[in-house]
């Protein structure tokens, strides 16, 4: 997914901060942190349960030195003028997916890029009606909606959102850039900049 996204790779090779959004037990975190070695990255969760799994992982893999895990939700991780910023299939999952951007957007750097990773939906019901788009609105009625609606704000965007309402959420946190970068039958993922 990373090569998909304009310059992203050669910031990573070169050496920047990672956020990892949503990071659950870390699996994600501790695949590009092996991959760009120069890079220091920084999963976040607000599930200690997971944060503590990821801990133990990232020691495991032997890259505690440049990989760290904490406690924290999406709107309030530390600044650290991240160079990426990563959600991999969450932000949908969110009650502020709104609220979670423009925090992104603020603790981003000037030159930084999101990556978001999103269930692959098209923007209207008809455009759905496939054996995954089922699959995805059956676990989005049960686990996405549900999760979502029990949080602050409570927007349920759901695992069936579509590109256009993901771009809505972009653009009410003021990113001026939101881009498809590439899809496959199950993901849509997105690169959005200041």
């Amino acid at each position: 997914m990373l090569p998909a996204l304009d310059g992203v790779v050669e910031k990573l090779e070169d050496g920047i901060e990672v956020a990892d959004v949503g990071c659950g037990y870390g699996h994600s975190t501790i695949i590009m942190a092996k991959a760009f070695p120069n890079s220091r990255f920084h999963g976040f969760d607000y599930h200690q349960e997971s944060i503590d799994e990821a801990r133990e992982l990232a020691i495991e893999e032997g890259l505690s030195d440049r990989v760290r895990f904490d406690v924290a939700s999406a709107k309030d991780f530390p600044d650290r003028q991240y160079g990426l910023i990563c959600y991999f299939d969450c932000l949908h999952d969110m009650g502020d997916p709104v609220g979670a951007t423009k925090h992104a957007r603020q603790v981003l750097s000037k030159d930084g890029s999101v990556m978001l990773v999103e269930p692959f939906a098209g923007d209207h019901v008809q455009d759905n009606i496939n054996p995954v788009g089922r699959m995805y609105y059956a676990a989005s009625t049960t686990l996405c909606c549900a999760h979502s609606m029990s949080e602050e704000v409570g927007l349920a965007l759901g695992a069936q959102a579509g590109e256009a309402q993901l771009a809505e959420v972009f653009h009410e946190a003021a990113f001026s850039y939101f881009n498809r970068a590439a899809e496959t039958p199950f993901n849509l993922i997105v690169q959005a900049r200041h």
